[in-house]
């Protein structure tokens, strides 16, 4: 079978899928244009793209010899499923390798951006730091307080149960159906809105796409108010950039704590200038050992296709 991987893989990762397959990995660091997309359809039997890949609805016309896309990480909203599963593509993601990893970036924010971290390593590397004193860079207490989840699924679970287990906050979670059997104290509000009022940090946790795209914009951003904190681990656009950089800028929220941007790998100049808001550069899954689990699950999805089997991890 031909494979196209977009990316270069750890080294274990692409020793596993050079031996089992014909593969071709690209040494690149930007997304695949949708022409790009449309050409690996013709020419390969399956393609494991990433994230950036704009494997949208123009992918899928012609003759295509590619049946499957094996997509690297959870997240599939660069690739149309609809135009996919119309052309005869079945679409795979990775879930469960991501989880952990991903939970762990998400608490790395809530306490770099309550505490300043940021703000003070810059502090500190510039010279300025003169020594201890009482009310230097105060920031907000974690322990104790109040973490809205905004997605209960398995990242968000993993969230709230390191909050839980981890800080002993109060887990308040919205989630689109009920979920029930935690094995954490934990509870459901019915909307969003009464969420963000209660909560010092809402931690943005929902899958992106159409359905929630600028699901947080300056109404939800008002709501959360001046004492808290925004997270997002999710994708960039389910939070509407320019509020987000207007209600910072005006104080109207504490502060935010972002590991994906609406147009990334473009990040504002706005938000690069702030002080109120910590920012990285989309770590959530970056461990060598995550990065290579997340192969080996498409790598299951791609052997599952190629002998004939039901792919475990279909999306589509």
């Amino acid at each position: 079978m031909k494979l196209l991987v977009t990316r270069r893989m750890t080294p274990a990762a692409e020793h596993a899928l050079a031996a089992r397959f014909e593969a071709e990995f690209l040494d690149r660091e930007d997304g695949f244009s949708e022409a790009e997309a449309a050409r690996a359809m013709a020419e390969y039997d399956a393609v494991m793209p990433t994230l950036g890949d704009r494997f949208s609805a123009g992918a899928f016309g012609g003759d295509l010899r590619c049946r499957l896309l094996a997509n690297f990480g959870a997240g599939f909203n660069h690739i149309d499923i609809a135009a996919a599963a119309n052309a005869g593509v079945a679409v795979t993601n990775t879930p469960d390798a991501v989880t952990e990893a991903t939970a762990d970036i998400a608490l790395t924010l809530i306490l770099m951006t309550a505490r300043r971290a940021g703000e003070g390593e810059r502090v500190l590397r510039r010279g300025e730091w003169t020594g201890w004193q009482p009310t230097q860079l105060l920031g907000r207490h974690v322990s104790g307080a109040t973490v809205g989840i905004i997605g209960m699924g398995r990242i968000g679970k993993a969230i709230a149960r390191r909050c839980h287990f981890g800080f002993g906050m109060d887990v308040l979670f919205h989630n689109r159906s009920t979920v029930s059997s935690l094995d954490f104290p934990a509870r459901q509000v019915a909307g969003l809105d009464e969420l963000l009022t209660q909560s010092d940090f809402a931690v943005v946790a929902v899958p992106g796409g159409a359905g929630t795209r600028h699901l947080i914009g300056a109404a939800e951003l008002d709501r959360l108010g001046p004492r808290s904190f925004l997270i997002n681990i999710a994708r960039g656009d389910i939070v509407q950039e320019a509020a987000l950089i207007d209600a910072l800028a005006r104080g109207r929220i504490a502060g935010a704590g972002l590991d994906v941007y609406e147009h990334e790998p473009r990040v504002a100049p706005e938000l690069m200038a702030m002080e109120n808001v910590t920012l990285l550069p989309h770590l959530g899954t970056a461990a060598e050992e995550v990065r290579t689990a997340m192969a080996m699950r498409a790598m299951n999805n791609l052997l599952a296709f190629d002998e004939g089997r039901p792919l475990p991890d279909r999306v589509n």
